[in-house]
């Protein structure tokens, strides 16, 4: 492959080169776009899914007791994903309801995930983001960057499972551990 070339689809695309033949931010770029999602996926990982209708007690337990600190969520009603949980959120909805005369804190336990999105979420409800494994690692990050998101489920288009979840510490991780093999 010819310097400054990135293979996609069968297309060559020239990178602006430096007066010494290499680009600042070019072979970050052609790294990237030469890279899978699919590829950034380790072998062995843990991933927790949670249904809409599971209640948020037994969400947190389960995000805290498997050590992951977000989870995708599947609506059985849409058949689809349709966001994700993370610790924040429950940080954000404990500290919305703390000083609600409305919700006891102990009610809250008893809740489900659809009801807190419902009415958390009802005011700033953004489909969910995510990403096929066949796509470039500089799509997905692109898209974190455009979508000012932390996490972006990597989800295969055909089964519809949810494979891996795709953070910038992923991704800086695979950048180091790999950009010098480049």
């Amino acid at each position: 492959m010819e310097a400054g070339a990135v293979p996609e689809s069968g297309l060559d695309k020239k990178l602006p080169l430096s007066e010494d033949g290499d680009s600042n931010n070019g072979i970050y770029t052609c790294f990237m776009k030469s890279h899978r999602c699919y590829d950034l996926i380790p072998t062995s990982s843990k991933l927790v899914v949670f249904d809409t209708s599971l209640q948020v007690k037994k969400a947190f337990f389960a995000l805290v007791t498997n050590g992951v600190r977000a989870a995708p969520l599947w609506d059985s009603k849409k058949q689809s994903f349709v966001g994700m949980l993370t610790i924040t959120d429950f940080i954000n909805i404990l500290h919305r309801y703390y000083k609600s005369a409305l919700v006891q804190i102990y009610e809250l336990e008893e809740h489900k995930i659809e009801t807190w999105r419902e009415v958390y979420l009802q005011d700033s409800f953004k489909p969910l983001v995510c990403i096929s494994p066949n796509a470039s690692l500089f799509d997905a990050v692109t898209s974190l960057i455009q979508n000012k998101i932390h996490r972006l489920p990597v989800i295969d288009p055909e089964s519809g499972n949810t494979l891996y979840i795709l953070t910038h510490k992923r991704i800086l991780k695979f950048l180091k551990l790999f950009i010098a093999e480049f």
